[in-house]
């Protein structure tokens, strides 16, 4: 493996960090469609190659119980549009609770806009700036009413992965060890690889060509974060879906009849399945998009240098 196909998987390991917690425009009218138990997609892209554009869809999906019941699992893009975020910030109002992560110290209150977090955080407002996306942390309104705290806190999410001999960086070097070892003929030519991302790191609409390339990382995300996770599940991942859970069902011992569960897309299959386990069973799917990769109206120029 060349060193630019190495930097190309250590990319694609930088976007899967960038969906992971942090420590478009939005459709109008969103387009819905009947879904499936089991097997649900929770993340899309829509890629026309032809017209060099696309679009990156995150999913909405309900489920209903045999009480009329609504649970809606809203996948999160911690780096997007800023319609998309506005469209979320309306859509959780509509429920009687919002149940959101956030591995932070108990009973912290979220940060403001523009506070330093994490690592993670550092990648994902590194993500944005170089992409002109927003930052969910600055563009979700974590202040209103209706929005608790689903998610394990820190020490605890700390003190588990060191029980477990457990790190965000092992588990990707184990992930990145299985991919090589089971790579095959249909790997892209890296020349190509490379031809590709040069031209979009030079040209004048830089943002929206490196977003394309990005996204391509996106189709094989389930097996990324299937591996991730691991056989026997990981703090990371599945303990915090077990808190999300128990939180989910303290609400509804409350008397709660809407629910939304703002996770990021990592999280959502198996927490579609403890949805399911619990009786609900999937009803429908919206469509978000989190980035939208439509030609500019206006063809985009690099700006002259002015001769001194």
């Amino acid at each position: 493996m060349d060193l630019f196909a190495m930097s190309r998987r250590w990319g694609a390991w930088f976007v899967v960090i960038a969906l992971l917690p942090a420590m478009a425009q939005a459709q109008d009218k969103p387009s819905t469609q009947p879904a499936q138990p089991g097997g649900e997609t929770f993340l899309r892209f829509v890629h026309d190659v032809d017209a060099n554009t696309g679009h990156l869809d995150a999913a909405v999906v309900s489920y209903v119980n045999s009480d009329g019941v609504v649970v809606n699992l809203v996948s999160a893009v911690h780096v997007g549009d800023k319609a998309y975020y506005e469209r979320l910030n309306k859509l959780f109002k509509t429920y009687d609770s919002l149940l959101y992560e956030m591995v932070k110290p108990k009973d912290a209150e979220v940060p403001q806009p523009g506070q330093a977090g994490g690592a993670i955080s550092f990648l994902q407002r590194a993500l944005k700036n170089v992409l002109g996306l927003q930052f969910q942390l600055d563009a979700i309104d974590y202040s209103a009413g209706n929005f608790v705290h689903a998610d394990l806190d820190a020490d605890t999410f700390h003190r588990m992965q060191s029980e477990r001999g457990e790190s965000l960086i092992g588990l990707m070097l184990q992930q990145m060890l299985r991919e090589m070892a089971s790579e095959d003929a249909n790997v892209k030519d890296p020349d190509l690889q490379t031809a590709e991302f040069l031209a979009a790191l030079t040209s004048p609409d830089r943002p929206r060509q490196l977003k394309l390339l990005i996204a391509e990382q996106f189709e094989d995300l389930d097996k990324k974060l299937a591996g991730l996770d691991g056989p026997d599940g990981s703090v990371l991942l599945t303990e915090r879906n077990k808190a999300a859970i128990r939180t989910l069902k303290k609400q509804l011992a409350k008397g709660d009849k809407s629910i939304g569960i703002f996770y990021g897309a990592a999280h959502m299959g198996d927490l579609s399945k403890r949805v399911e386990a619990m009786g609900f069973k999937v009803s429908k799917r919206e469509w978000l998009t989190a980035w939208d990769m439509s030609a500019p109206k206006e063809p985009v120029t690099t700006p002259a240098v002015k001769q001194e």
